[in-house]
């Protein structure tokens, strides 16, 4: 069934977490991370979020936007459960810090077909007990062989990346255990079985296990965080990357850093897993 574009528009219930400091520890302890900023709760403003944390808390609200009664009417949930995560810009406002109430809306901004399938974008907006926006994420996601009912309604177009220069500053190499998907999963509180139950995988003929695409991005954008913002995590406004080829487990990332805030990662045979990668510093 194709994805309806009148979708655009429709909206998700606010859906509201509180952030306490372990969530914060054990997301940064989920990807290996072993900074004093990440752990050391002794710290005048406590521990600091890895600056791709917001993905955990705006999860469950992705899950709603495909719960959406306009988008259910005519996708089936086979073709939900095919939705890929394929791109994501993310702004950071301020920090994220433990005590937060944060509650998080995603407005469907975008449906258009694209040669793969259909491609839905989102906007999620995150804000704080008095209603100031901590961070917003534009997110798109593509629908595999499967078309569009009504005109194309794209979304607004990107701001234009830097070009990527001919060289990187940095290449970091990230190893990744057989079982990094089922840390992450728990360490985030991002569950999709399709990362961690090979039944599933199979059923959605994937090779095996992948690595969730947002931490690949934050291994990432760990390492632009050290080679680019002094080793600090506030450092980070925004985050943006395309995901393209899958990680299997168990692996090793090469992570390329650009002077310019690029970057990319490859996998062991030389596919890009995250291209069109950029992150912005204050």
């Amino acid at each position: 069934m194709p994805v309806p574009s009148r979708t655009v528009g429709h909206q998700t219930d606010p859906i509201t977490h509180t952030v306490d400091a372990r969530w914060l520890m054990s997301y940064a302890a989920g990807l290996g991370e072993s900074d004093p900023a990440y752990f050391d709760t002794t710290r005048p403003m406590g521990v600091v979020a890895h600056p791709l944390f917001p993905v955990c808390i705006e999860w469950p609200t992705v899950l709603a936007l495909r719960a959406l009664e306009a988008l259910t009417e005519e996708v089936t949930a086979d073709e939900n459960r095919r939705g890929i995560h394929a791109t994501h810009d993310c702004v950071l406002i301020r920090p994220i810090q433990a005590g937060d109430v944060l509650t998080t809306v995603a407005t469907v901004i975008g449906v258009e077909r694209r040669q793969p399938g259909a491609f839905l974008t989102m906007d999620m907006v995150t804000t704080d007990g008095n209603g100031a926006v901590v961070c917003r994420t534009r997110q798109g996601s593509l629908y595999l062989a499967t078309d569009v009912s009504g005109p194309d309604r794209p979304a607004p177009a990107e701001d234009p990346l830097p070009a990527l220069p001919a060289a990187p500053i940095a290449t970091e190499h990230v190893q990744l255990s057989s079982t990094a998907a089922h840390v992450y999963t728990e360490c985030a509180r991002i569950w999709n079985p399709i990362h961690t139950d090979l039944a599933v995988a199979s059923a959605a003929n994937l090779p095996g296990l992948i690595l969730h695409g947002t931490a690949t991005l934050a291994h990432a954008v760990s390492a632009a965080v050290r080679h680019l913002g002094g080793g600090d995590p506030l450092s980070v406004t925004r985050i943006r990357g395309r995901f393209a080829a899958m990680v299997p487990m168990a692996c090793t990332l090469s992570v390329r850093v650009f002077a310019n805030g690029r970057f990319e990662v490859c996998t062991e045979d030389g596919a890009t897993a995250v291209r069109d990668g950029h992150v912005h510093l204050q």
